[in-house]
């Protein structure tokens, strides 16, 4: 067993951190990057919900050293509702933290075809079109590194089969068949049983709905990034909520089914969740993190003339930013 020669060939000479639990899927990453001669450092968070994670920490720390790595390691609060949303919330905040502080050029997570495939039953059971139903990418560009999943085409199985033939070391989740947990509802009854019997075909399938869902992208083109701020060339405004799902999915937003017909049916400014400006220009889509601060009249007054979506300008204005693009996609100036 060995990882694709592309994804070798991506992760050469740059910084990378492991995303690692001591599970089947990033044990057998961690070993799987050590047989292509691939260094990385590891990132575990302590969930304090089993008794073994605080074993799983001391592996980790142990395989680290033996390797000659870094070994990164937190504890998570208690979360008393919506223990999966939160503990995803917490996990990519500790890495990205990581990520900054120690100028990580690449992420790596242990997904597998079968993660892949349960992330599509759940969001198929929730509605979703084609680029939400492949939401597992083997890369994805975000604000500052490269989130690559190397293992998507690997069954549990086979990931299983490959730590035992080494006589590697690994735990199992006890919590991996707790019910109580939606993600693993699908894993027990269906994903799990399915990929068994028709892996081949589900790793075809999944290629192709990958290959539309790229087709649907190119409805879009992004024009212009600075810090959180995107902002994408409208090819066809009927494709507004995918390019903004698309988007946002980068920095780890999930739209909600009802935030998207929101945003189609909105022919202004809107802010999602609280916590994301969405404004239009023209044929020009604006995304940014959603702040309310007190503005220059100079600046507002340049807004109004460049065109500025109102919700957008805060974030502009307290990030400093310098330069924009207009309608015709040049390059302007920012006048605060």
């Amino acid at each position: 067993m060995k990882l694709k020669e592309e994804i070798l060939t991506l992760l050469k000479e740059k910084k990378i951190l492991l995303a690692f639990s001591g599970g089947v899927d990033s044990s057998a990453l961690f070993f799987l990057l050590h047989d292509s001669k691939v260094r990385c450092d590891l990132a575990i968070v302590d969930y304090g919900i089993r008794e073994e994670s605080f074993d799983e920490v001391v592996y980790a720390r142990e395989l680290a050293n033996a390797h000659k790595v870094e070994c990164f390691s937190t504890k998570a609060p208690l979360f008393d509702s919506d223990f999966e949303a939160k503990a995803r919330e917490f996990r990519y905040s500790f890495f990205e933290q990581l990520i900054s502080k120690h100028n990580y050029d690449i992420l790596l997570t242990a997904h597998q075809l079968n993660d892949q495939l349960e992330w599509f039953l759940m969001r198929l059971t929730k509605g979703a079109g084609a680029s939400e139903l492949v939401g597992l990418r083997e890369v994805t560009q975000k604000v500052n590194y490269l989130l690559v999943r190397p293992l998507l085409e690997y069954s549990k199985e086979e990931l299983l089969e490959y730590l035992r033939a080494g006589n590697k070391s690994y735990f199992i989740d006890s919590t991996n068949s707790d019910e109580n947990y939606e993600r693993n509802y699908f894993r027990v009854h269906f994903s799990d049983k399915l990929v068994a019997k028709y892996k081949e075909g589900i790793k075809k399938s999944l290629q192709y709905i990958k290959s539309d869902a790229l087709m649907l992208e190119e409805n879009y083109e992004i024009i212009f990034k600075e810090q959180e701020l995107v902002i994408a060339l409208l090819k066809n405004k009927n494709y507004k909520s995918k390019a903004v799902d698309i988007l946002l999915k980068r920095v780890g937003y999930l739209l909600s089914s009802k935030q998207r017909k929101h945003i189609d049916n909105s022919s202004g400014d809107i802010v999602i969740g609280g916590v994301w400006a969405i404004g239009m220009s023209g044929d020009l889509l604006f995304v940014s993190p959603y702040i309310k601060t007190v503005m220059s009249k100079r600046f507002k007054d340049w807004c109004r003339i460049a065109k500025i979506p109102p919700l957008i300008r805060g974030y502009i204005y307290q990030k400093q930013i310098k330069e924009l693009v207009d309608e015709k996609q040049n390059i302007i100036s920012v006048r605060v």
